[in-house]
């Protein structure tokens, strides 16, 4: 996989602490990082599904059977 440079300015503080936990746990920075941002977009993926769930979950009373649709579609 191509790996490209991301610069980004965090706090002081956070940067001690995540230096301070990846030193202790033994892990890069490069993969903490990574894997917490596939973590979150996850997470917001997820979100943005169950949001599509509730309003669609209302919408669903008016939704007619596969089959009958085919038909009136001529298929």
């Amino acid at each position: 996989m191509e790996k490209t440079t991301f610069a980004i300015k965090i706090s002081k503080d956070v940067i001690g602490n995540f230096k301070t936990f990846c030193k202790e746990h033994g892990i890069k920075y490069s993969f903490f990082i990574e894997e917490a941002i596939k973590e979150k977009l996850k997470e917001e993926e997820l979100k943005e599904d169950i949001l599509d769930l509730k309003t669609l979950r209302k919408e669903e009373k008016l939704a007619i059977p596969f089959e009958e649709y085919l038909r009136r579609r001529g298929v």
